[in-house]
């Protein structure tokens, strides 16, 4: 069974085929700027990377052009799009609607579209994916996985918010948490790696790219996490805010005379360690800054890292112990000294790094020492696997 794999984003087209007899991925890329005059696919292929310039207005045309290069005479990797035998598409947000992947219908597109507020960015392009695949390659079973689902076990004292509960009723306002799959993938490959049963693991998963969230997994199920009702809050991230005292938005609103989506973009997009550095949000050149002597560089850094390390700790709470902690995602995966920064934090609770060890990028691995009481991986995250697995499970159900 070959399995595509799209994850639809305002302007972009992410996208995996998977041959799920022996997990092999034949073919991967990422269209960007759709919608643009510039719009670009890039597509891999083994070790070969094929950049084509096509602009394309929309999701529908960015699609038709991605499935020719999968068909293509010298790079393609199947024959006809008959041998893709299902697609399954990354959604971001389920509410709780979903505690689990499923089939897509008419009517779980309905209810994917009912989430639009609480999602309002991730949510059309998702339904613009749905909508194109059903238009380009017809008939073929569909299969949403959801970001949240994960999320559905943490229970109501931790997702509920100290806001009059009217609030919940009415707009469903509560902590879903996001990265879902991520974190479910994250916590059993780090299960098997360490030759345990998940049932027996309390692990903290570090999901630290551009948009990062931690999660709580006590038993193999997620019982709290650093994102609530949308991916802004919970720790501090690249250009996000994270969590802060709700006061500063009315505050801004007043002082700057800015709008409610004036106020949302600066808390999105101007915030994290570039909104205190002022130097950028990618992490490479924040430690390059930081190295340079810029005091705001290192500020925005050390503040990440004590926020990270800070929830890290507050899980220990929620899970009554931490067995294991766990970095994935670009920024976990790669950044060795945020990493060393993050656990330098955690000594207290016996967490102790083994420098040499940690000098790892991209690769799963053991960074702690052998007698740390807490155990500290590396663990790639592979989030289309998960969603191919779960749209195998589901067609296969049928």
């Amino acid at each position: 069974m070959k399995i595509l794999v799209i994850n639809c984003g305002s302007s972009s087209l992410k996208y995996q085929l998977i041959d799920m007899e022996n997990e092999q991925v034949l073919a991967k890329g990422n269209y960007e700027r759709i919608g643009q005059n510039n719009s670009f696919l890039t597509h891999k292929v083994n070790n070969e990377k094929y950049v084509l310039e096509n602009p394309v207005p929309n999701h529908e045309q960015a699609l038709e052009f991605m499935l020719k290069q999968l068909l293509h005479e010298e790079y393609g990797v199947i024959k006809s799009l008959d041998e893709v035998n299902a697609i399954g598409h990354r959604v971001p947000h389920g509410t709780d609607l979903f505690d689990k992947s499923v089939l897509i219908t008419d009517e779980v597109i309905k209810e994917i579209a009912s989430c639009k507020e609480l999602a309002p960015i991730h949510t059309p392009p998702i339904l613009n994916g749905i909508y194109a695949c059903k238009k380009v390659i017809p008939n073929k079973p569909m299969v949403a996985v959801f970001d949240t689902a994960f999320h559905q076990t943490i229970p109501e004292e931790r997702y509920i918010y100290p806001i009059p509960y009217q609030y919940y009723e009415k707009y469903k306002m509560r902590k879903y948490g996001f990265h879902g799959t991520s974190h479910r993938y994250v916590s059993n490959r780090l299960a098997e790696l360490m030759n345990k049963d998940i049932k027996n693991l309390k692990i903290v998963v570090c999901h630290l790219g551009q948009g990062a969230s931690l999660c709580a997994v006590d038993g193999g199920k997620s019982v709290d996490t650093s994102m609530g009702m949308t991916p802004v809050s919970g720790i501090m991230m690249c250009a996000r805010s994270g969590d802060l005292d709700p006061s500063i938005v009315t505050f801004l609103m007043k002082k700057e005379n800015l709008s409610p989506d004036e106020v949302e973009d600066i808390l999105n997009k101007k915030s994290g360690v570039l909104g205190i550095s002022g130097v950028s949000p990618d992490f490479r050149d924040i430690e390059k800054a930081a190295e340079e002597g810029n005091e705001k560089a290192k500020l925005a850094r050390d503040a990440y890292c004590y926020n990270v390390a800070q929830y890290i700790a507050k899980y220990a709470v929620s899970m009554n112990g931490i067995d294991a902690i766990a970095f994935t995602a670009g920024v976990g995966e790669n950044q060795i000294s945020i990493r060393e920064c993050i656990c330098k934090r955690l000594e207290w609770m016996g967490v102790e790094i083994d420098k040499e060890a940690n000098q790892v990028k991209g690769e799963e691995q053991e960074i702690s020492t052998k007698t740390s009481k807490v155990k500290v991986w590396v663990v790639p995250t592979n989030e289309e696997l998960v969603i191919a697995r779960d749209t195998k499970a589901i067609v296969e159900s049928l």
